[in-house]
């Protein structure tokens, strides 16, 4: 399927539904920086999530996967668009998401996108770095380029990929700490203890930054990507338990009636 964004772009998503039953809920999953809605950690924590009854949508950012608009053209902020986007689409055809899930730079996204999503009751983040500006280590190299000459070519995780400026500023601009301390919702926080690629000193400062109700689940053993499939269905259990208490028209709504 395929939303509009703010831009007009043409977003490709996909939305996994329990085909015998009403959704326990709506998920929206945001993708890591730079890849889709198709890795490996996305399918297969979607997966894990329907067959415990949830819907989850996975949409892949501008410029990304299957969607129209240009990559280079995109920042952090425009994420957060396009995620607003997904939720309005979601609204409008299906029912709005209460839980937002990200991994990697999804994770900082809905961060900053929760407070623009009214339904949403619980944000989840998986490997998720502190501020966006952490992504800027991927081209490093290039800063001084980027800076000087506007943009340049850089290669992360084998890809070639077009950073302007105008990201590097975008970046720089966004502290999440007072998103995540107006959060109002509650937050569970996945992280390894060895993940290379955002150490796990970010998920110590979005849990200091966060008022209750929050939660830390450490992924011990696990890389940044989740490539092991033992540790993407730990996650999705882990989620699915947790989300269930947020949920308005499951078991919470049966307690307070009780």
């Amino acid at each position: 399927m395929t939303f509009t964004n703010e831009q007009r772009n043409q977003l490709a998503a996909r939305l996994d539904t329990p085909d015998d039953r009403v959704p326990r809920g709506y998920i929206i999953f945001a993708h890591c920086f730079t890849g889709s809605k198709d890795v490996l950690a996305s399918a297969r924590i979607a997966k894990a999530l329907w067959l415990r009854g949830f819907a989850v949508f996975r949409f892949d950012f501008t410029g990304l996967g299957e969607s129209e608009g240009e990559f280079a053209n995109t920042t952090f902020s425009t994420n957060v668009d396009d995620l607003v986007a997904a939720a309005s689409y979601l609204r409008k055809t299906r029912d709005a998401p209460g839980v937002l899930i990200g991994h990697s730079l999804g994770g900082a996204a809905v961060l900053a996108a929760a407070g623009k999503i009214p339904e949403v009751r619980a944000v989840c983040t998986i490997g998720a770095p502190a501020d966006p500006e952490h992504v800027a280590h991927h081209f490093a190299d290039h800063r001084s380029e980027i800076e000087d000459e506007g943009e340049a070519e850089v290669s992360i995780g084998g890809r070639s990929f077009r950073i302007k400026k105008s990201f590097l500023d975008d970046i720089d601009n966004h502290r999440l700490d007072k998103c995540i301390a107006e959060l109002q919702r509650a937050l569970l926080i996945f992280h390894s203890p060895i993940d290379n690629t955002v150490g796990i000193e970010n998920a110590r400062h979005i849990y200091e930054a966060a008022r209750h109700p929050k939660s830390f689940v450490t992924l011990d053993g696990a890389d940044h990507m989740l490539t092991n499939r033992a540790d993407a269905y730990y996650v999705a259990e882990v989620i699915s338990a947790w989300a269930n208490r947020y949920d308005e028209t499951g078991s919470r709504k049966e307690r307070r009636k009780t």
